[in-house]
Protein backbone atom coordinates (compact mmCIF):
# COMPACT_ATOMS: atom_id res chain seq x y z
CA UNK A 1 0.00 0.00 0.00
CA UNK A 2 1.89 3.01 -1.08
CA UNK A 3 2.08 5.95 0.89
CA UNK A 4 2.45 9.64 -0.21
CA UNK A 5 3.08 12.89 0.96
CA UNK A 6 1.37 13.90 4.30
CA UNK A 7 -1.61 16.05 3.74
CA UNK A 8 -2.13 19.60 4.71
CA UNK A 9 -5.01 20.84 6.16
CA UNK A 10 -5.32 23.16 3.41
CA UNK A 11 -5.53 20.39 1.34
CA UNK A 12 -8.34 18.78 3.28
CA UNK A 13 -10.22 21.49 3.30
CA UNK A 14 -9.57 22.21 -0.86
CA UNK A 15 -13.18 21.75 -2.38
CA UNK A 16 -13.69 18.76 -5.01
CA UNK A 17 -16.20 18.03 -7.24
CA UNK A 18 -15.12 14.60 -8.43
CA UNK A 19 -15.38 11.38 -6.19
CA UNK A 20 -12.65 9.82 -4.81
CA UNK A 21 -9.66 9.85 -1.88
CA UNK A 22 -6.10 11.03 -1.39
CA UNK A 23 -3.85 9.45 0.85
CA UNK A 24 -1.93 10.77 4.42
CA UNK A 25 1.55 9.52 4.07
CA UNK A 26 2.21 10.12 8.07
CA UNK A 27 -0.61 6.91 8.60
CA UNK A 28 0.07 4.04 6.28
CA UNK A 29 -3.79 3.01 5.14
CA UNK A 30 -5.45 6.52 6.31
CA UNK A 31 -7.43 8.57 3.16
CA UNK A 32 -9.82 11.49 3.07
CA UNK A 33 -12.55 10.22 1.17
CA UNK A 34 -15.19 13.16 -0.90
CA UNK A 35 -17.92 13.02 -2.90
CA UNK A 36 -18.98 14.43 -5.79
CA UNK A 37 -20.95 16.77 -3.43
CA UNK A 38 -18.04 17.91 -1.78
CA UNK A 39 -18.77 15.60 1.35
CA UNK A 40 -15.97 14.49 3.44
CA UNK A 41 -14.77 11.58 5.74
CA UNK A 42 -11.97 9.75 6.89
CA UNK A 43 -11.34 6.07 6.01
CA UNK A 44 -8.58 3.45 6.84
CA UNK A 45 -7.73 0.78 4.93
CA UNK A 46 -5.55 -2.40 5.86
CA UNK A 47 -5.28 -5.91 4.61
CA UNK A 48 -6.25 -9.33 6.53
CA UNK A 49 -6.01 -12.62 4.86
CA UNK A 50 -5.14 -11.11 1.71
CA UNK A 51 -8.06 -8.83 1.47
CA UNK A 52 -8.59 -5.17 1.67
CA UNK A 53 -10.57 -3.80 4.67
CA UNK A 54 -11.77 -0.35 5.24
CA UNK A 55 -13.21 1.13 8.70
CA UNK A 56 -14.77 4.70 8.56
CA UNK A 57 -12.94 6.87 11.37
CA UNK A 58 -15.84 9.99 10.89
CA UNK A 59 -16.35 13.12 8.64
CA UNK A 60 -14.27 15.85 8.16
CA UNK A 61 -16.32 18.41 9.67
CA UNK A 62 -16.43 16.18 13.01
CA UNK A 63 -12.48 14.93 12.94
CA UNK A 64 -9.54 17.32 12.12
CA UNK A 65 -6.31 16.03 10.39
CA UNK A 66 -4.94 15.96 13.54
CA UNK A 67 -7.84 13.46 15.52
CA UNK A 68 -8.08 11.27 12.09
CA UNK A 69 -4.61 10.81 12.53
CA UNK A 70 -4.67 10.13 15.99
CA UNK A 71 -7.42 7.69 15.68
CA UNK A 72 -5.64 5.80 13.09
CA UNK A 73 -2.43 5.29 14.29
CA UNK A 74 -3.99 3.72 17.35
CA UNK A 75 -6.14 1.22 15.23
CA UNK A 76 -3.07 0.80 13.25
CA UNK A 77 -1.20 -1.01 16.27
CA UNK A 78 -4.24 -3.26 16.36
CA UNK A 79 -3.53 -4.08 12.73
CA UNK A 80 -0.01 -4.86 13.31
CA UNK A 81 -0.43 -7.06 16.27
CA UNK A 82 -2.96 -9.28 14.24
CA UNK A 83 -6.04 -7.84 15.41
CA UNK A 84 -9.20 -6.70 13.52
CA UNK A 85 -10.40 -2.73 14.19
CA UNK A 86 -13.33 -3.46 13.26
CA UNK A 87 -14.14 -6.22 16.02
CA UNK A 88 -12.74 -4.13 18.66
CA UNK A 89 -15.34 -1.45 17.63
CA UNK A 90 -17.84 -3.92 17.79
CA UNK A 91 -16.93 -5.02 21.44
CA UNK A 92 -16.99 -1.14 22.04
CA UNK A 93 -20.23 -0.48 20.21
CA UNK A 94 -21.85 -3.20 23.00
CA UNK A 95 -20.59 -2.03 26.39
CA UNK A 96 -18.67 -5.18 26.68
CA UNK A 97 -15.67 -4.90 29.28
CA UNK A 98 -13.11 -5.69 27.38
CA UNK A 99 -9.57 -7.52 28.72
CA UNK A 100 -7.95 -4.17 28.52
CA UNK A 101 -10.56 -2.61 30.87
CA UNK A 102 -10.52 -5.43 32.82
CA UNK A 103 -6.47 -5.24 33.51
CA UNK A 104 -6.41 -1.51 33.77
CA UNK A 105 -9.81 -1.97 36.69
CA UNK A 106 -7.47 -4.96 38.30
CA UNK A 107 -4.56 -2.57 38.45
CA UNK A 108 -6.29 0.50 40.08
CA UNK A 109 -7.60 -1.96 42.27
CA UNK A 110 -4.34 -3.45 43.48
CA UNK A 111 -1.61 -0.90 42.94
CA UNK A 112 -2.52 0.30 46.70
CA UNK A 113 -1.31 -2.83 48.04
CA UNK A 114 1.63 -2.60 46.03
CA UNK A 115 3.94 -0.47 48.06
CA UNK A 116 6.44 -0.55 45.24
CA UNK A 117 5.84 1.95 42.22
CA UNK A 118 7.95 -0.19 39.88
CA UNK A 119 5.86 -2.78 40.42
CA UNK A 120 2.65 -1.18 39.13
CA UNK A 121 4.39 -0.30 36.46
CA UNK A 122 5.85 -3.33 35.04
CA UNK A 123 1.98 -4.31 35.46
CA UNK A 124 0.82 -1.95 33.52
CA UNK A 125 3.60 -2.25 30.89
CA UNK A 126 3.56 -6.00 30.48
CA UNK A 127 -0.45 -5.94 30.02
CA UNK A 128 -0.13 -2.76 27.96
CA UNK A 129 0.12 -2.41 24.37
CA UNK A 130 3.01 -3.90 23.75
CA UNK A 131 2.60 -7.69 24.37
CA UNK A 132 -1.46 -7.67 24.50
CA UNK A 133 -2.17 -4.80 22.39
CA UNK A 134 -4.87 -7.47 20.57
CA UNK A 135 -5.90 -9.32 23.78
CA UNK A 136 -6.92 -5.95 25.44
CA UNK A 137 -9.38 -5.94 22.60
CA UNK A 138 -10.98 -9.01 23.39
CA UNK A 139 -14.43 -9.18 25.18
CA UNK A 140 -13.51 -10.27 28.62
CA UNK A 141 -15.88 -13.10 28.70
CA UNK A 142 -14.34 -14.41 25.11
CA UNK A 143 -10.57 -14.43 26.17
CA UNK A 144 -9.88 -18.36 25.21
CA UNK A 145 -6.68 -20.49 25.43
CA UNK A 146 -5.87 -19.49 21.75
CA UNK A 147 -5.98 -15.78 22.63
CA UNK A 148 -3.59 -16.30 25.35
CA UNK A 149 -1.34 -18.38 23.63
CA UNK A 150 -1.30 -15.71 20.32
CA UNK A 151 0.32 -13.39 23.31
CA UNK A 152 2.87 -16.10 25.38
CA UNK A 153 4.03 -17.94 22.46
CA UNK A 154 5.89 -15.36 20.69
CA UNK A 155 7.68 -14.61 23.74
CA UNK A 156 8.03 -17.94 25.12
CA UNK A 157 11.37 -19.30 24.65
CA UNK A 158 12.86 -15.80 23.67
CA UNK A 159 12.52 -13.85 27.15
CA UNK A 160 10.80 -16.75 29.91
CA UNK A 161 11.28 -14.55 32.79
CA UNK A 162 8.83 -11.67 31.02
CA UNK A 163 6.62 -14.39 29.64
CA UNK A 164 6.03 -16.48 32.99
CA UNK A 165 5.35 -13.20 34.44
CA UNK A 166 3.27 -11.79 31.82
CA UNK A 167 1.13 -15.40 31.81
CA UNK A 168 0.64 -15.36 35.40
CA UNK A 169 -0.75 -11.47 35.48
CA UNK A 170 -3.04 -12.12 32.60
CA UNK A 171 -4.95 -15.83 34.89
CA UNK A 172 -5.04 -13.21 37.70
CA UNK A 173 -7.00 -10.41 35.36
CA UNK A 174 -9.23 -13.43 34.39
CA UNK A 175 -10.09 -14.48 37.79
CA UNK A 176 -10.46 -11.04 38.97
CA UNK A 177 -13.07 -11.11 36.28
CA UNK A 178 -14.89 -14.29 37.30
CA UNK A 179 -15.04 -13.03 40.62
CA UNK A 180 -16.85 -9.55 39.33
CA UNK A 181 -18.96 -12.25 37.29
CA UNK A 182 -17.30 -11.10 34.32
CA UNK A 183 -16.71 -14.52 33.35
CA UNK A 184 -17.63 -18.29 33.72
CA UNK A 185 -15.29 -21.61 33.53
CA UNK A 186 -12.20 -22.42 33.75
CA UNK A 187 -9.28 -19.62 33.58
CA UNK A 188 -7.48 -20.05 29.96
CA UNK A 189 -4.32 -18.74 31.32
CA UNK A 190 -3.79 -21.58 33.85
CA UNK A 191 -0.36 -23.49 34.14
CA UNK A 192 -1.16 -26.51 36.04
CA UNK A 193 -3.36 -28.61 34.07
CA UNK A 194 -3.39 -27.09 31.03
CA UNK A 195 -1.30 -24.42 29.48
CA UNK A 196 1.50 -26.85 30.85
CA UNK A 197 0.17 -29.27 28.17
CA UNK A 198 0.81 -26.52 25.30
CA UNK A 199 3.42 -24.60 26.69
CA UNK A 200 7.10 -26.55 27.11
CA UNK A 201 8.29 -25.85 30.88
CA UNK A 202 11.30 -23.49 31.63
CA UNK A 203 14.66 -24.94 32.27
CA UNK A 204 15.74 -26.68 35.76
CA UNK A 205 18.26 -24.16 37.82
CA UNK A 206 17.29 -21.51 36.56
CA UNK A 207 13.98 -19.21 37.87
CA UNK A 208 14.05 -16.18 35.59
CA UNK A 209 17.94 -14.75 35.57
CA UNK A 210 19.37 -16.02 38.65
CA UNK A 211 21.29 -18.50 37.21
CA UNK A 212 21.80 -21.62 39.62
CA UNK A 213 25.24 -23.56 40.86
CA UNK A 214 23.92 -27.22 40.53
CA UNK A 215 23.05 -28.33 43.99
CA UNK A 216 25.76 -31.39 44.03
CA UNK A 217 28.11 -28.91 43.08
CA UNK A 218 27.35 -26.74 46.08
CA UNK A 219 29.14 -28.91 49.10
CA UNK A 220 32.70 -28.21 47.04
CA UNK A 221 32.03 -24.95 46.79
CA UNK A 222 31.13 -24.44 50.17
CA UNK A 223 34.40 -25.97 51.53
CA UNK A 224 36.61 -22.88 49.12
CA UNK A 225 34.06 -20.16 50.50
CA UNK A 226 34.84 -20.99 54.28
CA UNK A 227 38.58 -20.69 53.69
CA UNK A 228 37.76 -17.48 52.49
CA UNK A 229 38.21 -14.40 54.44
CA UNK A 230 35.83 -11.46 54.88
CA UNK A 231 32.51 -10.65 55.87
CA UNK A 232 30.86 -10.68 52.57
CA UNK A 233 32.00 -14.27 52.55
CA UNK A 234 30.62 -14.97 55.76
CA UNK A 235 27.32 -13.46 54.85
CA UNK A 236 27.53 -15.46 51.65
CA UNK A 237 28.18 -19.04 53.62
CA UNK A 238 25.52 -17.62 56.09
CA UNK A 239 22.91 -16.70 53.33
CA UNK A 240 23.62 -20.45 51.54
CA UNK A 241 22.96 -22.15 55.14
CA UNK A 242 19.35 -20.12 55.54
CA UNK A 243 18.41 -20.12 51.55
CA UNK A 244 17.09 -16.14 52.57
CA UNK A 245 17.46 -13.48 49.97
CA UNK A 246 20.72 -11.65 49.99
CA UNK A 247 18.74 -8.60 51.04
CA UNK A 248 17.35 -9.88 54.16
CA UNK A 249 20.69 -11.33 55.32
CA UNK A 250 22.80 -7.95 54.44
CA UNK A 251 20.11 -5.79 56.19
CA UNK A 252 19.86 -8.35 59.09
CA UNK A 253 20.69 -6.94 63.25
CA UNK A 254 21.98 -8.55 66.32
CA UNK A 255 18.35 -8.03 67.94
CA UNK A 256 16.68 -10.63 64.91
CA UNK A 257 18.24 -12.98 66.70
CA UNK A 258 17.68 -15.96 69.36
CA UNK A 259 20.73 -18.28 69.47
CA UNK A 260 18.99 -19.88 72.74
CA UNK A 261 15.71 -20.99 70.55
CA UNK A 262 17.57 -20.89 67.41
CA UNK A 263 15.58 -18.74 65.42
CA UNK A 264 15.62 -15.32 63.20
CA UNK A 265 12.95 -13.22 62.83
CA UNK A 266 13.23 -10.99 59.54
CA UNK A 267 10.90 -8.13 60.05
CA UNK A 268 8.28 -7.11 57.35
CA UNK A 269 9.53 -4.95 56.00
CA UNK A 270 12.22 -6.52 54.84
CA UNK A 271 10.34 -9.61 53.07
CA UNK A 272 9.03 -9.61 49.82
CA UNK A 273 5.30 -10.91 51.01
CA UNK A 274 5.76 -7.85 53.27
CA UNK A 275 4.96 -10.56 56.47
CA UNK A 276 7.42 -11.56 59.00
CA UNK A 277 9.45 -14.30 58.32
CA UNK A 278 10.69 -17.01 61.16
CA UNK A 279 13.95 -18.81 60.01
CA UNK A 280 15.20 -21.57 61.78
CA UNK A 281 18.71 -21.49 62.27
CA UNK A 282 20.89 -25.01 61.74
CA UNK A 283 23.54 -26.17 64.11
CA UNK A 284 26.43 -24.45 61.47
CA UNK A 285 24.25 -21.19 60.94
CA UNK A 286 23.96 -20.46 65.03
CA UNK A 287 27.42 -21.45 64.84
CA UNK A 288 28.73 -19.18 62.24
CA UNK A 289 27.08 -16.26 64.03
CA UNK A 290 28.26 -17.21 67.64
CA UNK A 291 31.97 -16.86 65.62
CA UNK A 292 30.96 -13.46 64.15
CA UNK A 293 30.14 -12.33 67.46
CA UNK A 294 33.25 -13.78 69.71
CA UNK A 295 36.04 -14.08 67.43
CA UNK A 296 39.10 -16.14 68.08
CA UNK A 297 41.38 -14.41 69.89
CA UNK A 298 39.29 -11.26 70.89
CA UNK A 299 39.32 -11.69 74.45
CA UNK A 300 36.53 -12.60 77.22
CA UNK A 301 36.53 -8.56 77.10
CA UNK A 302 34.56 -7.90 73.94
CA UNK A 303 31.15 -6.21 74.17
CA UNK A 304 27.97 -7.72 73.48
CA UNK A 305 26.49 -6.55 70.17
CA UNK A 306 23.90 -4.20 70.26
CA UNK A 307 20.30 -4.88 68.79
CA UNK A 308 20.58 -2.38 66.30
CA UNK A 309 24.44 -3.48 65.18
CA UNK A 310 24.26 -4.85 61.80
CA UNK A 311 25.54 -8.05 61.58
CA UNK A 312 27.28 -8.10 58.28
CA UNK A 313 28.47 -4.55 58.40
CA UNK A 314 30.67 -2.98 55.52
CA UNK A 315 33.83 -1.56 55.95
CA UNK A 316 32.13 1.54 57.06
CA UNK A 317 30.59 -0.45 60.37
CA UNK A 318 27.41 1.68 60.42
CA UNK A 319 26.62 1.05 56.72
CA UNK A 320 25.32 -2.59 55.52
CA UNK A 321 27.44 -4.62 53.03
CA UNK A 322 26.41 -3.70 48.93
CA UNK A 323 24.11 -5.48 47.16
CA UNK A 324 27.31 -6.65 45.18
CA UNK A 325 29.48 -7.90 47.62
CA UNK A 326 27.90 -11.24 47.50
CA UNK A 327 28.53 -11.53 43.63
CA UNK A 328 32.04 -10.05 44.11
CA UNK A 329 32.97 -13.00 46.32
CA UNK A 330 31.92 -15.47 43.50
CA UNK A 331 34.12 -13.71 41.32
CA UNK A 332 36.95 -13.80 43.44
CA UNK A 333 36.55 -17.28 44.26
CA UNK A 334 35.69 -18.13 40.06
CA UNK A 335 32.62 -18.61 40.13
CA UNK A 336 31.10 -17.82 36.90
CA UNK A 337 27.26 -17.87 35.41
CA UNK A 338 25.55 -18.05 38.72
CA UNK A 339 24.14 -15.58 40.71
CA UNK A 340 23.65 -15.30 45.02
CA UNK A 341 19.80 -15.83 44.27
CA UNK A 342 20.82 -19.26 42.60
CA UNK A 343 21.73 -20.92 45.70
CA UNK A 344 18.13 -20.47 46.70
CA UNK A 345 16.91 -22.76 43.73
CA UNK A 346 19.60 -24.96 44.63
CA UNK A 347 18.30 -25.55 47.98
CA UNK A 348 14.82 -26.09 46.66
CA UNK A 349 16.09 -28.79 43.52
CA UNK A 350 18.05 -30.47 46.18
CA UNK A 351 15.06 -30.57 48.61
CA UNK A 352 12.78 -31.77 45.76
CA UNK A 353 15.12 -34.40 44.24
CA UNK A 354 17.31 -35.32 47.35
CA UNK A 355 14.78 -35.95 50.49
CA UNK A 356 11.32 -36.58 51.29
CA UNK A 357 10.75 -33.30 52.76
CA UNK A 358 7.04 -31.97 51.55
CA UNK A 359 7.23 -29.17 48.52
CA UNK A 360 4.92 -27.20 51.17
CA UNK A 361 7.85 -26.81 53.69
CA UNK A 362 10.37 -26.02 51.39
CA UNK A 363 8.28 -23.61 49.88
CA UNK A 364 7.62 -22.28 53.35
CA UNK A 365 11.71 -22.43 53.97
CA UNK A 366 11.83 -19.92 51.08
CA UNK A 367 9.45 -17.52 52.35
CA UNK A 368 7.32 -17.62 48.84
CA UNK A 369 4.59 -16.22 47.91
CA UNK A 370 2.23 -18.45 47.67
CA UNK A 371 -1.39 -19.09 46.72
CA UNK A 372 -2.61 -22.54 46.80
CA UNK A 373 -4.70 -23.68 49.89
CA UNK A 374 -2.60 -26.65 51.16
CA UNK A 375 0.74 -24.35 51.02
CA UNK A 376 -1.49 -21.36 52.41
CA UNK A 377 -2.29 -23.61 55.39
CA UNK A 378 1.58 -24.72 56.09
CA UNK A 379 2.57 -20.90 55.95
CA UNK A 380 -0.34 -19.79 58.50
CA UNK A 381 0.95 -22.44 60.85
CA UNK A 382 4.88 -21.95 60.14
CA UNK A 383 5.82 -25.28 60.40
CA UNK A 384 8.70 -24.28 61.80
CA UNK A 385 10.00 -27.66 63.67
CA UNK A 386 9.08 -29.36 60.05
CA UNK A 387 11.44 -26.59 58.73
CA UNK A 388 14.20 -26.74 61.34
CA UNK A 389 14.71 -30.68 59.99
CA UNK A 390 14.83 -29.45 56.73
CA UNK A 391 17.57 -26.95 57.04
CA UNK A 392 19.45 -29.51 59.02
CA UNK A 393 18.82 -31.69 56.60
CA UNK A 394 20.75 -29.02 53.82
CA UNK A 395 23.37 -27.84 56.43
CA UNK A 396 24.11 -31.67 57.19
CA UNK A 397 24.60 -32.25 53.11
CA UNK A 398 26.39 -28.73 51.97
CA UNK A 399 28.92 -29.53 54.64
Amino acid sequence: MARGKALTVKECEKKRTARGRISDGTVPGLYLSFTATGAKSWTLVWQRGGKFREMGLGSYEAVDLTAARARAFELRKIVTAGGDPLAAREVATKGQETFGDAADTFITEMSPAWDNPKHVAQWKSTLGDGYCATLRLKAIDEVATADVLAVLKPIWSKVPETASRLRGRIERVLDAAKARGLRTGENPARWRGHLDQLLPARKRLTRGHHAAMAYVEVPAFMKRLRAAAGVAARSLEFAILTAARSGEVRMAKWGEFDLVTGVWVVPADRMKARREHRVPLSAPAAALLKSIRNPKGAGPSLPEPQPEELVFPSSKLERPLSDMSMTAVLRRLEIEGVTVHGFRSAFRDWSAEETDHPREVAEAALAHIIRDATERAYRRGDALEKRRRLMEDWAAYIA
